[in-house]
């Protein structure tokens, strides 16, 4: 048998694709109570937004003395809501102290709450899988969802 080594002339001619990610995606922050577990907020953006740009956009009024518990996507929070607490990032070479590690666990530990209304909301399968609806239509859905969860768990 002989094989040549020629390439195909259509491969020449093609042009190399390239795939951009993150293109048509859309986020959802949830705003919730940490004392009913109740779902206050929902708002949708742009999944190429960062979190933090979305929560200045969104125009939220809360009330100053409330505590904002968020995670490290959010760091600058203190310019815009004085009482919020986030948590501790490690410098460049450098590893965090004892009282970092433990101001983390304790902020972790109160925020699993969120994660766990998270699940309760991707239970439904609209929210979880690949959303194939209009986008305009899709904060609709998370509100319908978050209305859902807070009338299963008794919260309303």
């Amino acid at each position: 048998m002989f094989r040549s080594n020629l390439s195909n002339g259509l491969s020449k001619t093609r042009k190399p694709t390239t795939q951009e990610k993150k293109r048509h995606t859309i986020k959802a922050q949830l705003v919730i109570s940490l004392l009913t577990l109740t779902i206050f907020s929902v708002v949708v953006d742009k999944g190429r937004q960062h979190d933090f740009s979305i929560f200045k956009g969104s125009c939220l009024v809360l009330h100053p003395d409330a505590l904002l518990l968020a995670d490290s996507g959010y760091q600058g929070m203190h310019k815009h809501h004085q009482n919020s607490t986030l948590p501790i990032k490690k410098k460049k070479g450098r590893r965090l102290s004892t009282e970092d590690k433990v101001h983390n666990k304790t902020l972790s530990k109160q925020r699993i709450f969120i994660e766990h209304i998270n699940r309760r909301c991707k239970i439904f399968r609209i929210i979880k899988e690949v959303y194939r609806g209009k986008h305009k239509n899709y904060s609709l859905t998370w509100n319908l969802v978050a209305a859902l969860v807070n009338l299963r768990h008794g919260c309303i």
